[in-house]
């Protein structure tokens, strides 16, 4: 049998080679070499994780916040490489995810992934 360590490092190999991450990280080179977008994306992923924050402390979210994290989606969705970027970084954590969900069922580890 394999030893466990080469599995993995196989299925590193496996990933980094795989569509989605080379996509991913083609898309993400591209972005992140234009200020503007790079500035836009950060600043949308900020406003993101501060909504986050607040909903995990039971703070109120005020309408207005949300409008304005809407709006700025908006702009970035309108935005090509920003918004390809967006849709590579989705199936590459898509991947993960089923990669992820995988391991956890082998070793009947209840990751919480999928379940609704």
């Amino acid at each position: 049998m394999s030893n466990v360590y080469d599995l993995a490092h196989q299925l590193k190999r496996a990933i980094m080679n795989s569509d989605q991450y080379r996509n991913y990280r083609e898309k993400k080179k591209i972005v992140y070499s234009n200020e503007g977008n790079k500035k836009m994306l950060e600043d949308y992923r900020m406003q993101l994780l501060e909504l986050q924050m607040k909903k995990l402390s039971d703070k109120e979210i005020e309408e207005k916040e949300l409008e304005k994290l809407k709006n700025l989606e908006e702009i970035l969705r309108h935005n090509p490489s920003i918004n390809e970027f967006l849709i590579a970084e989705y199936r590459f954590s898509q991947l993960i995810q089923d990669i992820t969900k995988i391991i956890g069922e082998a070793i009947d580890m209840d990751l919480g992934i999928g379940k609704q």
